[in-house]
Formats: structure tokens, sequence, C-alpha cells
């Protein structure tokens, strides 16, 4: 038998290399191992062990025991309970103020966050690149003026806010019905803008976005900063005008953030506790700006029903599950993001 030449086996591994290289594919090899250095470990532990075991405590575990106790009638001040298995969750599909209370909460879902968005993106876009046609890209005179009054509302506490519009609508000594009165208009006076079941719910998703409108705008506004100003010069060049711009530059090239700020929006809107209760306590006449949050609360700390009021906060997650879901689909669908993850 003919033993292989010297250097033979050196010959094939470095022609392995060669063609390994040529392919762009680099040559095989072991998996590498970290080295369970005091870095390594200590860097592992508190980035990602710490953050994860918070996750788990805080918010994973609470949804499980949330998801148990919906399945019994705990009253939440006894340890005694009974399981009953899928009983709450069909309670709620008939019981009429939660079915109403979800439909609240759903409208305020497709209101708020279509409103707040656009004015947004009009603000942030004026603010941005809505000045002068001519020389450098920049936004209205003034603009750091605007930016500050508009975000305001923001800085203020959210019950504040609430508390502060239910007394500028109050039917006695309000200052809308003031101000309306004072023009003539004396159909106004003393109208209950948050006891009309016409008014309550409008009012209700005004002050929302009168509160939101602010912090998204800035989110716009660091979003379109982020674009190279040649691009807004060349469409000039081109003749585009301001709203030409803003619909086929400015929003497609911020689409991410747009779609974040629904998510959010949605989010807030789908719970829109703070506001609600602030303004309308007892959820408005006939119920007309009662929300999911609002229901839950009165359940399990006014009727006793921390059983059932679990149920709804498993429906609630499941709703907000599904908008977010809707909010992908719709942005994966109108282009996006392609398949490959590339912008569209």
């Amino acid at each position: 038998m003919t033993s292989p030449p010297v250097g033979a086996d050196s010959g094939d591994t470095l022609a392995a290399s060669a063609a390994a290289s040529a392919s762009g594919k680099p040559p095989p090899a072991g998996r590498r191992r970290h080295k369970l250095t005091f870095d390594y470990v200590s860097f592992m532990v508190v980035f990602l062990g710490l953050p994860l075991a918070i996750f788990l405590v805080f918010v994973i575990w609470p949804f499980l025991q949330a998801g148990f106790y919906s399945m019994t009638d705990w009253s939440g001040f006894t340890a005694e309970f009974t399981f009953v298995g899928l009983d709450n969750f069909a309670w709620l599909l008939s019981d009429p103020r939660w079915v109403n209370a979800v439909g609240n909460s759903v409208a305020i879902a497709l209101v708020v966050p279509t409103i707040t968005i656009v004015i947004a993106l009009i603000f942030a876009s004026l603010i941005t690149v809505g000045g002068s046609q001519r020389g450098q890209v920049r936004g209205l005179k003034g603009s750091s003026f605007y930016r500050v009054v508009s975000f305001f509302p923001y800085v203020i506490p959210a019950i504040a806010v609430a508390i502060m519009w239910r007394l500028i609508f109050d039917p006695s000594g309000g200052l809308a019905n003031g101000l309306l009165t004072t023009l003539g208009l004396d159909q106004f006076d003393s109208f209950a803008w948050l006891g009309n079941v016409g008014t309550a719910m409008p009012i209700t998703m005004f002050v929302i976005i009168w509160g939101m409108v602010g912090f998204y705008m800035l989110l716009f506004v660091a979003a379109i900063k982020g674009v190279p100003a040649e691009i807004f010069e060349a469409a000039r060049i081109d003749g585009a005008g301001r709203l030409r711009i803003a619909w086929s530059i400015t929003i497609p090239l911020i689409r991410d953030n747009i779609q974040t700020a629904w998510i959010y929006l949605g989010i807030m809107a789908l719970d829109a506790f703070v506001f609600v209760q602030g303004l309308n306590p007892q959820g408005g006449p006939e119920s007309s700006t009662l929300v999911m949050a609002q229901q839950l609360f009165r359940t399990a700390f006014i009727d006793g029903q921390f059983g059932r009021s679990s149920a709804m906060g498993v429906a609630m997650a499941v709703v907000t599950l599904v908008f977010a879901a809707l909010v992908f689909t719709v942005n994966r669908v109108t282009g996006g993001r392609d398949e490959k993850g590339g912008s569209a």
C-alpha cells in the first residue's frame, strides 16, 4: 500500500480553505465555547438573568395567577374559592354591561389613535419641514415655542387633566358653557356635556387626544429629524408641495414610528381608566363612557367578585394582543416591511 506524500494533508487543508474562501463560506470549525470568566458570568447575570427574573416575577407570574383565578369564584377577601372552569368567561359574553364596556373601549381604540396620530403628524411636519420652500429645509418660524406648548399637556398627570376638563365642562359654572352663553348661544346654559349620551363619549375622546398629541408630535419630530435633509430638498426641486412631501416622503420614511405610536396609543385607549374615571366615575349616562378597565375595577373592588374581574383582565389582554396583531398586519399589507425585513 502506497502512503500519501508528506504534506498532502496540509495541502488538502489549504485547498479546502481556499475553496471555502472563494465560495464566501468560512471553513468548518468547532463550536466556540465562552470561558466562564467572572466578567462573562457577571455580565450575563446582570444584563440577562436579573431582567428576565424581574419580568417573570412581576409580569408573567401575575398573568398566570390571573388566568388561574379567572376560572374560580374567588371573592378576593377570603382564602376559600371554588374552581368553576370557563363559567366566568361565559358570563362575560352574556353580561350587557361588559359587552357595552367592550364596545366603548373598541370605539376609543379606533378613534383616539387615528385622530391623535394625524394631528401629531401635521404638527410635526409643520415644525420640521413646513417652513419656507426656499433655502434650507426648516420648520415654521418659532417652531421651538410651538413644540413646548404642544408638549405641555402631556406633562400634566392624566388624572389632573381629566379633573380640569370635567370642571371646564361643568353644567353650572363651567368655562365652556360660560363662553358659549356669552356668545349668545343660550341653548348651552347649564348644558351637561358629560351628562348627555350624545356628547359624553366625544368629550371623553377629545380630552384623551388633547393630553396625548404633544408627546407623539415630539416622537414624530425626532423621526423626521432623522431623515436626511437632501431627500426633502430633492423633492422640492422636483416641484413637490408640502402635502405631497408629507404623503409621499415623510409618512413612508417614518412608517415604523407611526406603527409603534399606533400600538402604544391603542393599548392606552383600550385601558383609558384614568381619563374616564376622572371625567365620569360612574361610567357616564346610560354607561355611554364605561370602559373595560372601569367595569373590571367595579366588579373587583365594589362587587367583590375577583374571579370574574380576573376573567375580564384576561379578556382585556386578549383584546390588546388582537389589536396589536391587527396593526402589524395592516402595516405589512400596506407595504411597511417585506418578508425579508427590508423597507418597502
